[in-house]
């Protein structure tokens, strides 16, 4: 027991939540007879869901900020046939036609932030509205038809990284990605270390973060040997180099700066923020325009990968997205949630749907189980708060001796003086 509390106490939710996608990828791959763990399926599984895991960095920000928005999935698919039509129909170059999808979505972002944030309608309204109206924009600019999309944007939905260097049976700059990421993993291992003992904090016996780093570091070279095998002419997918790059971003934003703090602030208490000398209101209205801008991202990623633009694109997106937020242990009250776990959420789902897919379970079912996941993931959070024990996750870790409020380290981003914005 005093081994499983020193390798979960430094935060229990994160490694509930990879526990919970580690147990459903063997399930999986137990009853699949080794379907789920092959190259061809994990890069199927990246591509297929890495827009709904696009949306889901933005829905956890809206989602921390105490907000709601169920226009993504309307939105992402109007931004998609509007680019569509533009390169058709104007000429307009594939990299200009991202460009203009971004500033759509931000412009989309910016109108609903406005009548959250200034003038005061809840967002769950305003996005409401926004999934009405943006879906029969869809339909009305589409004309209800197919869209096809040039081979050059195809590439950010469909694309690989390309082969270089000399032939090794793998792809290289795969190998190299899953590199980086073990020297990226020793290094913030090595450096939370040394930042702790020069604090003079208690630190953990060297053969903890050793083990850590051992086994996270198994797992990375194991999925890149995946990707890296695939095959011929699929290696990592340009969609996940994408996520990466957002996860990355949106992780130090939330976490690091004041404006990730703010949203933190906003969510927990909003009174108490105002209080501390944080605009609210800005903060609202970026969050808005921050995910409808995400949700133009998502939208171009998925034409691109299917080839073409059509009527039926978004629906049930913005479900899926909110799915993963909370299962990713984000509160119904705002105020807690990370980018990774997230990230982690979605996969779970990912995999879940994935799996069933696999062993031939109907969409009925597949839909049935999915939103009972949900359901027991917002139930464990209401009942775990109300008692003052850790949240979804964190409730099954802490029967394994971990840390009893898993929430305090999430919500980490709260510690300190708020800075008041100029």
């Amino acid at each position: 027991m005093n081994i499983i509390k020193q390798l979960f106490s430094g935060n229990s939710r994160q490694f509930g939540m990879i526990f919970a996608l580690v147990a459903l990828v063997v399930f999986f791959q137990v009853r699949t007879d080794g379907l789920i763990l092959t190259p061809d399926n994990v890069i199927n599984l990246m591509n297929g869901y890495s827009y709904i895991l696009v949306l889901a960095i933005g829905m956890v920000l809206v989602i921390i900020a105490g907000h709601i928005d169920l226009s993504v999935g309307s939105v992402a698919a109007f931004v998609g046939i509007v680019v569509a039509l533009a390169m058709r129909d104007w000429g307009l170059p594939w990299y200009l036609g991202i460009i203009a999808g971004l500033a759509l979505g931000a412009a989309i972002g910016a109108w609903q932030g406005f009548f959250v944030a200034y003038v005061g309608i809840p967002a769950f309204i305003v996005t409401l509205a926004g999934m009405l109206l943006f879906r029969g924009a869809n339909q009305l600019f589409g004309d209800s038809l197919t869209i096809p999309v040039p081979k050059e944007f195809q590439a950010i939905g469909a694309g690989y990284l390309p082969e270089i260097g000399p032939n090794t049976g793998y792809n290289n700059l795969t190998l190299l990605i899953g590199i980086l990421g073990v020297v990226a993993l020793v290094w913030g291992e090595f450096r939370g270390r040394r930042k702790a003992v020069s604090l003079g904090s208690d630190v953990k016996p060297v053969w903890v973060p050793i083990f850590k780093v051992v086994v996270f570091a198994a797992v990375i070279l194991y999925v890149t040997y995946l990707f890296a095998t695939g095959r011929p002419g699929t290696s990592f997918p340009i969609p996940g180099i994408i996520l990466g790059v957002l996860v990355l971003i949106y992780g130090f934003i939330s976490s690091r700066t004041t404006i990730g703090r703010h949203v933190y602030a906003v969510g927990g208490n909003r009174h108490a923020a105002a209080l501390s000398g944080v605009k609210s209101k800005r903060t609202d209205f970026m969050v808005m325009l921050n995910m409808s801008m995400l949700a133009g991202l998502a939208g171009m990623i998925f034409v691109a990968r299917a080839n073409a633009s059509g009527p039926s694109d978004g629906v049930g997106w913005e479900l899926d997205a909110i799915a993963a937020v909370f299962i990713g242990g984000a509160a119904v009250t705002g105020g807690v949630g990370t980018v990774m776990g997230s990230m982690i959420g979605g996969l779970v789902m990912a995999v879940l749907n994935n799996g069933l897919q696999l062993l031939g379970v109907g969409s009925d079912w597949t839909q049935i189980i999915k939103g009972l996941v949900l359901l027991a993931a917002v139930v464990f959070d209401v009942y775990n708060k109300s008692q003052g024990k850790a949240s979804f996750i964190g409730f099954m870790m802490k029967k394994l001796g971990g840390n009893n409020n898993p929430d305090l380290e999430v919500a980490e981003p709260l510690k300190g003086t708020i800075k008041t914005e100029a």
